[in-house]
């Protein structure tokens, strides 16, 4: 099952991708940004691999992170212990600790805390944090800052208008 899932995960990611522009590169490998193969100025369509520290201006694919940090945009899966996302994410934000996104997250986020400044679609955590949602929160505190069906609430919250 494991690996099933894993492998959805996979091509749900490579197919969500956006077309590779000139500009961006297939890869990332990283150890501590900046040390790794491109600058953390570059956008990466494909794969980025984190040991420690990752850092990208957009992101599409599959990243593999204890931290993976986008600057822009993340369209993909992510799997690790941190996901930083500046801007908007399209996909499944699944880290352990942490899932954090700075403008919209579109899709499932799922970790032991969970935070977007505006959600369209599932968090799933312990604690779970929206500014504005069009979807549902599961866990054990859920604050929607705006809009929810109250501000907190134990295990469920949301808003479907």
């Amino acid at each position: 099952m494991t690996r099933s899932l894993a492998a959805l995960a996979l091509l749900t990611a490579l197919a969500a991708a956006p077309t590779r522009a000139a500009a961006e590169k297939p890869i990332q490998l990283s150890l501590l940004a900046p040390v790794q193969i491109y600058s953390e100025s570059e956008s990466i369509s494909g794969l980025r691999l984190s040991l420690l520290y990752g850092k990208n201006a957009n992101f599409g694919g599959l990243d593999l992170s204890l931290v993976g940090h986008t600057t822009g945009n993340f369209t993909g899966v992510e799997f690790g212990l941190v996901g930083l996302v500046d801007g908007n994410l399209v996909g499944w934000q699944d880290n352990w600790a942490a899932n954090m996104v700075g403008g919209t997250m579109t899709g499932f986020q799922w970790g032991l805390f969970n935070k977007a400044r505006r959600v369209e679609g599932l968090q799933l955590g312990l604690v779970n944090v929206a500014g504005t949602i069009h979807g549902l929160q599961i866990g054990l505190v859920n604050v929607i800052q705006q809009g929810g069906w109250l501000p907190v609430m134990v295990l469920v919250n949301g808003n479907f208008n």
